[in-house]
């Protein structure tokens, strides 16, 4: 299996775990908070959402600033409800989709780095970041959905086994 073959692969499993959890986002809990220093619900939520796209920002360019002005589309905002959530995951689903399709194990290997203010926080091949920076770090925040839904009185879905709330 070439890598490419292997992130479609891995896109369509965190895709559906992703729109299990973002299904279950009630409207109305956005400033939620369990914690002084917690995200906002509101963020995570639409962070979950939208993480996925950052495979094609990966594939497609070079290198990301978050602190440069033209990388102000890729800082998240909170959307107001589960419609808006599921259709931000369609759009980061389809867009990921789109550039792992069309790029090559070649264009994977090469150097992709993710900077603040012109400093390179992390850089990696492509494939690299792909796994490291959307993947696992989706499942982290994922996670915390999770428990953010359960604070909320929201039911959890079962994602890698059963939860106390769906048995697989």
């Amino acid at each position: 299996m070439i890598l490419k073959e292997y992130f479609l692969a891995q896109l369509d499993r965190e895709a559906a775990s992703t729109r299990k959890t973002i299904e279950r986002v009630s409207d109305g809990h956005n400033s939620f908070k369990p914690h002084e220093r917690s995200m906002e619900f509101g963020n995570l939520a639409a962070l979950v959402a939208g993480m996925l796209g950052w495979i094609a920002l990966i594939v497609d360019r070079d290198e990301l600033d978050l602190e440069a002005p033209e990388s102000a589309a890729f800082r998240t905002k909170p959307l107001s409800s589960r419609a808006e959530l599921l259709a931000s995951l369609d759009r980061a689903v389809a867009d990921a989709r789109r550039s792992l399709q069309s790029t090559t194990d070649e264009h994977l290997a090469k150097p992709w780095a993710f900077k603040m203010r012109d400093t390179p926080l992390s850089q990696n091949p492509r494939g690299i970041m792909i796994a490291d920076s959307v993947f696992s770090h989706l499942a982290h925040h994922r996670g915390q959905l999770t428990v953010y839904l359960r604070m909320v009185d929201s039911k959890v879905p079962a994602i890698y086994g059963p939860s106390a709330d769906e048995h697989i």
